[in-house]
């Protein structure tokens, strides 16, 4: 068997991670780590095993390039890594802008290779069987939702010259924290069909949003709310959805597994054997994802549900942020028919919505 070859764009914290998710596994290697730093390259590279680093990617064959690195130069090398006939893999967002991950798509496309986004919140086990039980109708037909993403993050944090800013996140806490929940919800529940949204500088000296409230309502008639926070000291990521015959429930932080997850019967019903979560548990986060996307990718195959609509979570981001400049509802069909919505995913919050 052919070992997949692998290179790691940017070390820093998550690029741990795909190192890490490589590393478990017997059909692929990393090697070679880039960074525009070259000693923090080649201190990853010893610590990972890593046979070769460098401040750009180099010539010879490359099967898989992860893009670990700010937003703002994901299009580009994404790009570059297509030219060179590898996949890519990316960490959310994928772009700046929906611009950009067309761009992305057109380029992968052209190359016949993949472009696999990262939200790991889609993975595991118990996602899995809850998505079965929604597509199948075994909960019955879903009817109102909630989806919040309370995180905190101080000033240390957005110290970071490109953390905080336009230009170089494209986006707040929504783009950056909410979009895995928001894209999980999206995953479990299907297509939204509107969104109506505010974005709101509270606490932190950025500027973009640190919390965002919405309403979305999804091609099917669920109504769910979403709230997005880098303030809040007590943290959780938290997703219910209420059907007819069950409430489902998931809490967490960056990543759950069967125990963060719950069904609930409607009252005077007992719950149905096939509502039991499977014996066998993986976790989601990298691993999961890796696991998942690696065989397709080595097979030439079709994507995983897991990595598939690599736009639809940032189309909702887009459609909150054009909302709250609007004051409006705003049609996810816009989003995607508008020239003007993909190039630009907001301008700064209002200052009158600072407190």
């Amino acid at each position: 068997m052919t070992r997949m070859r692998a290179a790691i764009v940017g070390t820093g914290d998550v690029a741990r991670l795909h190192a890490e998710a490589i590393a478990a596994r017997d059909d692929a290697d990393v090697v070679v780590a880039v960074d525009v730093d070259a000693d923090r390259a080649a201190a990853f590279a010893q610590k990972y095993g890593i046979p070769c680093s460098a401040t750009s990617l180099p010539d010879g064959h490359l099967d898989v390039v992860h893009l670990c690195t700010p937003p703002a130069g994901h299009a580009a090398q994404a790009e570059d890594a297509f030219a060179r006939g590898a996949h890519v893999v990316v960490e959310k967002p994928p772009a700046l802008t929906l611009h950009d991950v067309d761009r992305m798509i057109a380029a992968g496309d052209a190359a016949g290779r993949h472009l696999a986004v990262v939200f790991q919140q889609r993975t595991g086990t118990a996602t899995a069987h809850v998505k079965r039980l929604l597509d199948d109708g075994r909960l019955g037909r879903p009817l109102l939702a909630r989806c919040d993403t309370f995180w905190f993050r101080d000033d240390t944090y957005f110290a970071a010259p490109w953390r905080g800013t336009w230009a170089n996140e494209g986006g707040g806490t929504t783009l950056g924290h909410g979009i895995h929940q928001l894209d999980l919800l999206a995953y479990l529940l299907g297509e939204v069909d509107e969104v109506q949204g505010q974005t709101w500088r509270l606490a932190r000296d950025i500027e973009t949003e640190d919390v965002s409230t919405a309403v979305l309502r999804f091609e099917s008639g669920v109504v769910a709310t979403a709230m997005t926070s880098a303030v809040s000291p007590r943290q959780v990521s938290s997703i219910r959805v209420d059907t007819e015959l069950a409430t489902v429930e998931l809490e967490h932080l960056y990543g759950h597994g069967h125990a963060n997850w719950r069904i609930t019967p409607r009252p005077g019903a007992d719950a149905p054997s096939s509502w039991t979560f499977p014996a066998t548990e993986q976790p989601s986060g990298h691993d999961a994802y890796i696991d998942a996307v690696y065989p397709a990718l080595a097979a030439g195959a079709a994507l995983p549900d897991v990595a598939s609509a690599p736009a639809r979570s940032m189309e909702i981001v887009a459609a909150l942020y054009a909302s709250s400049e609007r004051s409006a509802a705003v049609a996810l069909r816009e989003v995607r028919e508008s020239s003007e919505l993909r190039g630009q995913m907001s301008a700064q919050v209002r200052d009158e919505r600072r407190s």
